[in-house]
């Protein structure tokens, strides 16, 4: 065989290839998904997170027949989903979680191997959910100024309570302390319901958490609600005021989680993948069973999740700075 016709075989597999990686964008989300999403968790089967997740996905399923696959990465504070989003093909096929405890991350470690900014393109948010104070039933505080005041007459005597050093629940606990100038202790828990076992307890006096967490000792009317961390008032505790409107207006922690994919992602998928999210974000059922969550539904453009990490990660960068946590 002559080097001419090798060249010549070597030239058309090139050219067609070339043609392959050349598809219009269009083309490319017309043939799309060929194949199942794998979407990377940050935590274990079975919790809130994984749920709604699995939830969503299902839904889109149902429209669309588009398959998912869920990959729970729990550990390393989300640092192993974070990679294997990050290294895998920017294709469509593969998207990652990405939520509030990843901006917190951005500010609160000074090297990630991954950067929140530049690996990943935002898809759509999916829920959001307030920041909650609680306290056991019988407790002298029923409100932030009762706290207040509390925390004034016996310094120091005071417990908060919160999950996991570095984690939402834990800064929010650090961040009231410095609002209303505690001294008070934090104390922290390796999970949820050691908190709230805590908590009724009286181990400690207030306890920092979602309603995902609180729902089930509220009900059963062990714990009572003191504040929430919202902007506003949540359509989800309509009769528990807000710490800003108590008196403390700087003092809002609200989180969210949603879907992002690897960096290089074409663009055309992305808007597919949101158009998709967010019709299932808007029905009904999918908005009264994420109420049963503990949460609401967050759809979003990817421009407006952008905007929300960025903003997020300037508001966690500045609290980080100011109570000397970065590390």
């Amino acid at each position: 065989m002559s080097s001419s016709s090798i060249s010549r075989r070597q030239l058309m597999a090139g050219s067609a290839a070339s043609a392959a990686l050349m598809a219009s964008p269009a083309a490319i989300a017309q043939q799309f998904p060929t194949k199942p999403i794998r979407i990377f968790l940050p935590f274990a089967a079975g919790g809130i997170g994984d749920i709604t997740f699995r939830l969503v996905t299902a839904k889109v399923t149902e429209r669309t027949g588009i398959q998912f696959v869920i990959e729970n990465r729990p550990g390393a504070g989300g640092i192993n989903s974070a990679l294997a989003g990050k290294q895998a093909p920017p294709d469509g096929y593969t998207l990652v979680q990405i939520g509030n405890s990843y901006t917190i991350s951005a500010s609160l470690f000074k090297t990630l191997p991954y950067d929140l900014g530049k690996d990943f393109m935002s898809v759509s948010m999916l829920a959001q959910f307030d920041m909650l104070l609680a306290t056991r039933a019988n407790h002298t505080i029923n409100t932030v100024a009762d706290l207040v005041a509390i925390d004034r007459a016996k310094p120091r005597t005071l417990n908060f309570g919160a999950i996991s050093a570095g984690s939402t629940q834990n800064l929010a606990a650090d961040m009231f302390r410095a609002t209303i100038g505690s001294e008070a202790t934090v104390v922290p828990f390796k999970s949820s319901p050691e908190l709230i076992h805590a908590l009724t307890r009286g181990d400690i006096d207030v306890g920092f958490d979602y309603l995902a967490a609180f729902a089930a000792p509220l009900a059963d009317k062990q714990l009572k609600l003191i504040a929430s961390a919202g902007e506003k008032r949540s359509s989800l505790t309509p009769d528990t005021p807000t710490v800003a409107e108590s008196g403390w207006p700087t003092y809002i922690v609200t989180s969210w989680n949603g879907v992002s994919a690897p960096v290089g992602t074409p663009k055309e998928l992305i808007t597919l993948l949101n158009k998709e999210i967010s019709a299932v974000l808007a029905l009904q059922d999918t908005k009264d069973r994420f109420r049963q969550l503990g949460m609401e539904t967050a759809e979003s453009t990817p421009e407006g999740m952008d905007e929300r990490l960025r903003a997020d990660m300037a508001r966690w960068r500045e609290v980080i700075g100011k109570l000397g946590l970065a590390q």
